[in-house]
């Protein structure tokens, strides 16, 4: 009998409450999370979990967001990881930022379950599709 592993996602938020959040909406979804506050613990954890998504916030006291994507995506051990931000930061400029730094994808806060959920799923499985869809 085949059992599968569950899919591991690191979120890297400073905000406690709001890691916290995020932590149990991705526990729902059926993920092994691991929690980051940011700044180089970040790339510590990545490096050591190598998990299969990572979440994280760009208005971070430490290392931005960008500083911070920019630093993944240049580390080979943990280049491959998709990334998705979720942040307040909404402006069109912001997204672009985000975008071109190397996120995967990105939602603005608020942000609901469904729709972290489907954004996570997509970066995880991209040719599998939203099983919840429909």
């Amino acid at each position: 009998m085949e059992t599968t592993k569950p899919k591991t996602v690191v979120i890297i938020e400073d905000e406690p409450d709001t890691l916290d959040m995020f932590a149990e909406m991705m526990h729902l979804g059926g993920f092994q999370v691991h929690k980051s506050y940011g700044g180089p613990d970040a790339i510590d954890l990545l490096v050591e979990v190598q998990p299969d998504v990572a979440v994280m916030d760009i208005m971070m006291p430490d290392l931005t967001g960008i500083e911070l994507l920019r630093i993944i995506r240049n580390d080979p051990r943990i280049s491959h990881i998709p990334v998705l931000v979720v942040s307040a930061k909404a402006l069109p400029l912001d997204i672009h930022r985000g975008m071109d730094a190397g996120a995967s994808g990105y939602l603005t806060k608020p942000v609901t379950y469904q729709d972290l959920k489907k954004a996570v799923h997509e970066l995880v499985e991209p040719d599998q599709g939203d099983p919840t869809a429909g």
